[in-house]
């Protein structure tokens, strides 16, 4: 019996899907169809095409594939036989890798294994991990100057315009209160005291510039090609690097890493970009700022207030709300508390409205004028520098994230991920500030970075751990912490489930010069359902990131206030006071401290 119609035409398209190695079955009025062969011709990959609008019998070609696959529409697409399906699961299997796949390691090239945008912490970290591991790596790091000119090098905020300068310009707040002490310890000098702002400066900036030289040598070391330029993305696997003279380049990847970062925030009135500062022009700020204006609550707020402070400098804080938002606020009080009592000056409940420039100079003059958050309330004052430190946005908004079709949180701006760091688009990872949901801390980032490349690389499985994270804010008094603030454990426990124990201490070194007793403050949060182990520990006073460091590492093991209680403490130091814990805030007993 002759053959069918029908047999001649599943025959016919059979030995199409057979004979090529990639089959596209398309219309040539469609647009779908014509995005997928112009993503099989940008790979450089050879295909046959039908289009079944130009074919007497292409109606009946679509119905055979309709039986053959379950799809009526097109493009239908074929590789080495497999049925891919449409332009969306094409275009889907381009993003997660299949097709390269499918095509054969030949079919595809990528210029480098890993382009990692964003040469801060996390970015180094996980680019030299990957080198190390013999991948072909980039590293596309640019920094947007800031509305007054100031850029830096390669290492991100960390090395350039956070934890490092912050550290050491508290560590010169420190050893003026130092000067003070020594006195009463029988020291006795003849030279005047005074502070010079420029030296400082220019020892904290020779300092990173060496950082900045180190991580430059180290990627090269590494082999990891680095570029200061801005990274775009045009496609999923393809990137615009654009340079400070605006020559563009493009180049493709397997993956991706987006550690980009973020930047302070500005407020949105009148003068406040043309006439404030942010802690990424401070730290490198050719003059000393004289009597400043800190606006802002955040931990950058009080830390920088704190320091300029420290360093005999006339500062007042504007606070909308509340003091660290996020952190326990008991402790946040405390801080604040500590900082007012020492001579910084707060104003509570107010937001400016503008800044006016009085007169220019080195520094110059400034008017602010502020309004009540809590009434129709105006003030006005005058300052020498304002120094805005309201928060960060996620620099995410012009990397072309959206082009892609990565996720984004609308309201922030920060990349949705899962717990390997991946976003939705499979060959695009984020790290660091930029992930949703996840702490800003540095040495996070680090750590999400290292791991991220041995999964992708060295056969890891191992995930970043964001439970349990110490850390400190550098206020004068500093405030170290790990796990839930009282508030959250609360809200997450229950208080009736909950027994916080707590206790001022005062540090042996502060009891010659007789200062602050019964100021510095340590407590726990326990879980009474969970043999009381520790789910909270907060530590108010000096060097409170070296206590915090170690507890930290216990609460990882399961520290419980028994294993706290059989501990033999190191006396005389500030960390013993963990030890020797026994009054609950419950019980309303006197915490006060008559000595060491």
């Amino acid at each position: 019996m002759p053959p069918t119609g029908r047999q001649i035409l599943l025959s016919r398209v059979k030995e199409l899907i057979d004979g090529n190695r990639v089959m596209v079955f398309s219309k040539s009025s469609c647009p779908y169809c014509t995005r997928v062969k112009e993503l099989f011709a940008s790979l450089s990959t050879e295909y046959l095409s039908l289009e079944l609008d130009k074919c007497d019998d292409g109606a009946s070609i679509q119905e055979v594939l309709h039986e053959l696959t379950g799809q009526r529409t097109v493009p239908n697409v074929f590789i080495n036989k497999k049925h891919i399906g449409g332009c969306d699961k094409t275009l889907q299997a381009h993003e997660d890798g299949t097709l390269a796949k499918l095509l054969g390691d030949s079919a595809v090239t990528y210029d480098y294994d890993l382009i990692v945008i964003g040469g801060g912490s996390g970015g180094l970290a996980c680019s030299k991990e990957a080198a190390s591991m013999g991948k072909r790596v980039m590293v596309l790091d640019y920094v947007v100057p800031t509305p007054l000119g100031t850029s830096w090098g390669l290492g991100g905020t960390c090395v350039n315009v956070g934890c490092i300068p912050k550290k050491l310009m508290h560590q010169a707040a420190i050893l003026g209160q130092s000067f003070k002490d020594a006195e009463h310890f029988g020291w006795e000098y003849n030279a005047q005291v005074k502070h010079n702002w420029e030296k400082m400066k220019d020892g904290i900036q020779n300092y990173i510039g060496s950082l900045n030289w180190g991580y430059r040598v180290a990627l090269r070391d590494k082999q990891v090609r680095y570029e200061n330029a801005y990274g775009e993305f045009v496609e999923p696997h393809k990137i615009k690097a654009t340079n400070k003279k605006g020559k563009e380049s493009f180049y493709t990847a397997e993956a991706f890493v987006v550690a980009t970062g973020e930047r302070p925030r500005y407020l949105n009135v009148p003068g406040a970009k043309e006439h404030c500062i942010t802690s990424d022009d401070l730290f490198s700020l050719p003059y000393c700022p004289g009597k400043t204006l800190v606006v802002g609550a955040s931990y950058v707020a009080l830390e920088c207030a704190g320091f300029l402070a420290g360093l005999g400098l006339d500062v007042t804080v504007m606070v909308r709300s509340i003091l660290l938002r996020g952190f326990d606020q008991e402790m946040a009080n405390r801080a604040g508390d500590y900082m007012e009592n020492h001579g910084i000056k707060f104003i509570k409940q107010f937001v400016p409205t503008s800044v006016e420039l009085l007169e220019a100079g080195t520094p110059g003059r400034l008017k602010v004028i502020a309004k009540s958050t809590e009434g129709d309330q105006i003030i006005e004052g005058e300052y020498n520098t304002v120094l805005l430190a309201i928060g960060r946005d996620a620099c995410t908004k012009n990397i072309g994230l959206e082009k892609i079709g990565v996720k984004v949180n609308e309201r922030n701006g920060k990349v949705y991920a899962n717990e390997e760091e991946q976003t939705s688009v499979p060959c695009v990872y984020a790290i660091g500030d930029i992930l949703d949901g996840k702490l800003e801390l540095t040495p996070v980032a680090i750590q999400a970075g290292r791991l991220l490349a041995r999964r992708l690389y060295g056969g890891s499985n191992l995930k970043c751990d964001y439970v349990n994270v110490s850390t400190t804010v550098f206020t004068p008094l500093e405030y170290g912490c790990c796990g839930y603030s009282e508030e959250k454990a609360i809200e997450i426990f229950g208080e009736e489930n909950l027994e916080d124990y707590h206790t001022y201490y005062w540090p042996l070194e502060w009891t010659v010069p007789g200062r602050d007793n019964n100021t510095c403050f340590a407590k726990i949060i326990c879980n009474k359902l969970d043999n009381e182990r520790v789910i909270g520990l907060h530590v108010l006073g000096p060097n409170a990131g070296e206590i915090t460091q170690g507890f930290g590492t216990a609460m990882k093991c399961g520290l419980t206030k028994e294993m706290l209680d059989g501990t033999i403490g190191i006396h005389p130091t500030c960390a013993e006071v963990f030890t020797t814990m026994d009054v609950t805030k419950s019980s309303g007993d006197s915490i006060n401290q008559k000595g060491c």
